[in-house]
């Protein structure tokens, strides 16, 4: 007899640098979502679509908590609120190195309380523990005590420890009623905002720390030639002041070549064809709170009131 295909919306929540995306991408074994160091690197909500036989598991990446400085910062932290409104269950991951509970993750335990919302806690970053088994036993003493998790998981999305436990504890809110999205689908993002987000992610781990969130990323132009395997791509960069744009492009076009060059690597992976990639810089002052620029640049202004 056939078992009955089911399906959940799982969101992942977290504060900055906890390895939300590095989770993700570890569970669909694909990368969707970029990687940095630094704080807030996602922005929008990335939804990834992990499906294994009859289950489907929808996670949606959600924007580091933390406290908004501009209307940039004001959509990410709605986007995040929207994201735990609409799931079925969430993940909050934490850094075991941190010890103890963040302010941001103490406000969102509060949401899962008012909204009554089922939750798994993913102790991320195992690895780096020196006394593991002690370490952990403090970790899950103190963030149990503050709420009444489904489950708590120790993982590492670097090595991939745990990921098969923590998958198997999300499929227990698998509903049945069929897949929402295809079997071999990995994400909901379009082409170009994959493609824009491989480029910002090299802007992240090549320049300035100042720079990077005064950056967003266009995809103006992407085709594929007839009859070839190859896509040709033109992008332009904006930051947020002159001089920016000058470390961005760095002497002789070093910088900018290089993350071309980087992104370029990682378009041709993911898309499986050759890529040509154009990249021109633009200043857009104060871009991060012009609400007609953050329209254009792909952020829903519906999220800023």
């Amino acid at each position: 007899m056939k078992q009955e295909q089911r399906s959940a919306f799982i969101t992942i929540v977290g504060i900055p640098n906890v390895g939300k995306s590095s989770l993700l991408n570890r569970i669909l074994g694909q990368k969707i979502a970029i990687v940095s160091s630094k704080p807030q690197t996602t922005r929008t909500r990335i939804m990834g679509i992990y499906t294994e036989g009859d289950d489907q598991l929808v996670f949606v990446d959600t924007p580091g908590l933390h406290r908004p400085k501009t209307e940039l910062g004001q959509f990410m932290v709605r986007s995040i609120n929207e994201s735990l409104g609409g799931g079925d269950a969430a993940v909050l991951v934490v850094d075991a190195t941190m010890g103890k509970p963040a302010k941001g993750e103490l406000s969102v335990i509060e949401k899962f309380k008012r909204a009554s919302m089922p939750a798994v806690l993913a102790i991320n970053k195992i690895d780096a523990l020196k006394n593991k088994k002690e370490d952990l036993l403090s970790i899950i003493l103190e963030y149990s005590s503050l709420f009444d998790f489904d489950a708590v998981v120790p993982i590492s999305a670097q090595t991939g420890e745990g990921i098969d436990a923590l998958i198997g504890e999300l499929k227990k809110f698998t509903v049945g009623g069929g897949h929402f999205f295809s079997d071999d689908e990995l994400t909901d993002q379009p082409e170009k905002v994959l493609a824009s987000e491989m480029i910002r992610e090299k802007i992240l781990r090549l320049c300035d720390k100042e720079i990077p969130h005064g950056t967003a990323v266009v995809i103006e132009k992407m085709k594929q030639r007839d009859g070839m395997n190859i896509l040709d791509i033109d992008a332009v960069i904006y930051c947020e002041k002159s001089t920016h744009k000058g470390i961005i492009i760095g002497k002789g076009g070093s910088m900018l070549k290089k993350i071309s060059t980087y992104a370029r690597q990682d378009m041709e992976s993911f898309f499986d064809c050759k890529v040509n990639l154009k990249t021109w810089v633009k200043v857009k002052e104060d871009w991060r709170n012009r609400r007609a620029l953050l329209n254009n640049f792909g952020y829903d202004p519906k999220n800023f009131d």
